[in-house]
């Protein structure tokens, strides 16, 4: 288990720098009063009994881990629109505290399954007190409506071990694209929802003041 903790300490390390990083740009935005591109931003370890499974599925040896498993330090920015997720790529891609050695883009190619993202994996250099580590992190960018079936999903198939019954899967296709056509009617009235969110704030600034 020390081995583990060893092994696992740069990859805690990176999710928590990363994560006020990324929660940082969120904040620029908030000061220039723009719109944020960026809801949120959550960050994790992959668990070990997680590594170990994947390990298994994709033929990885535990000595390979480090070059081979590009999610175990993983991060996700949530948008409130698909529109949104091209700039926050342009802004990961600007960066110089990191390398970005993969794009792969599941939302213009959805899988089979009907899952949608857009996943970066970057090479992040870790400072150590036994000096710099290089580490591949996987920041994965989405819409609520994509996390919210991508974490159904998720939950569906540790229960079934990637073999879902065929109305299960049929039913997660169909979810997954209802949830893009949520997706896409929201854009369409992108305006107006930024619009009333303005206003919603500058009302609570308002009675904030009030309140002083």
């Amino acid at each position: 288990m020390k081995d583990w903790e060893r092994f696992l300490e740069p990859y805690k390390q990176a999710v928590e720098e990363l994560k006020v990083k990324l929660r940082g740009m969120r904040s620029q935005y908030e000061q220039n009063s723009d719109h944020s591109p960026i809801e949120f931003v959550t960050g994790r370890v992959k668990p070990i009994a997680s590594i170990l499974d994947k390990a298994n599925q994709k033929g990885i040896t535990l000595d390979k881990l480090e070059t081979e498993m590009q999610d175990i330090a993983g991060l996700r920015m949530m948008c409130q629109f698909v529109d949104d997720i091209k700039p926050i790529v342009e802004l990961l891609r600007r960066r110089n505290d990191f390398e970005i050695v993969e794009e792969r883009d599941y939302i213009s190619h959805k899988k089979a399954s009907g899952y949608r993202s857009y996943h970066v994996v970057i090479k992040y250099p870790v400072q150590t007190i036994h000096g710099e580590k290089i580490i591949l992190a996987e920041i994965q960018i989405r819409t609520l409506a994509m996390n919210f079936w991508a974490t159904i999903e998720h939950s569906l198939n540790y229960k079934y071990k990637g073999q879902f019954p065929e109305d299960i899967r049929l039913r997660l296709q169909r979810a997954a694209e209802a949830a893009f056509r949520l997706d896409e009617e929201m854009s369409k009235i992108r305006g107006e929802i930024q619009e009333a969110q303005a206003f919603f704030s500058r009302k609570k600034e308002q009675q904030k003041e009030k309140g002083n």
